[in-house]
């Protein structure tokens, strides 16, 4: 009867002192920095993916030349996004708004639009994309035409920005160390998953 209760005890000493250890070692499964992002701010942007030359022979329905990548994506994997959501210009009988230096950009591409990520759900899905290597392959475009921007707070730090370019299926950081090294093309499941928390996020 001892012998039985302090094995009892000892077993549940034992299960507490792990999962006190698992507290306070075991943290999130995110890779770094993500995983001390638990409480960062993120604001998401809707960007021009493309403007027009400032110059230069209408060769397009819409003005312009538009890039393969995203001809292709246009054709192919826009559909993912509402209309709503899709940069000004890139579907027929749409133009883009005319190249203007003098307007709020993020990392060289116009701001369409901002907006604050309040939910702890979309703030834990997009650290969840970012933050785990399987969303992550090596890119199989040379292009960056970014859709959407992503800025996440870091304490004493740079933000951390990351392009997304759903177009050129990668992404583009800056203000920190992507833990995935040249890994920056996003899955096909990854793109998905952006576009679900940018619609939530933008109400598209």
């Amino acid at each position: 009867m001892i012998v039985s209760l302090v094995r009892s005890r000892w077993t549940k000493a034992s299960a507490m002192v792990v999962m006190l250890a698992c507290a306070e070692g075991c943290g999130s499964s995110l890779a770094q920095p993500f995983d001390k992002m638990e409480q960062a701010p993120i604001t998401s942007f809707r960007l021009q993916n493309f403007e027009p030359p400032t110059a230069g022979p209408a060769t397009a329905p819409t003005g312009f030349q538009l890039p393969p990548q995203i001809q292709s994506w246009v054709t192919a994997g826009a559909a993912l996004l509402p209309p709503g959501l899709l940069p000004p210009g890139l579907l027929p009988g749409s133009a883009a708004p005319p190249p203007q230096q003098n307007v709020p950009r993020f990392h060289d591409f116009r701001i369409l639009g901002s907006m604050n990520i309040g939910t702890k759900k979309l703030h834990d899905e997009l650290l969840s994309i970012f933050g785990t290597e399987k969303n992550f392959d090596m890119p199989r475009e040379n292009c960056m035409y970014a859709e959407f921007g992503v800025s996440i707070g870091q304490m004493n730090q740079p933000p951390a920005d990351i392009l997304v370019s759903l177009s050129c299926n990668q992404v583009r950081t800056f203000g920190f160390a992507w833990p995935f090294g040249a890994k920056v093309g996003l899955t096909p499941d990854a793109s998905k998953r952006i576009v679900e928390v940018m619609k939530k996020t933008f109400g598209g």
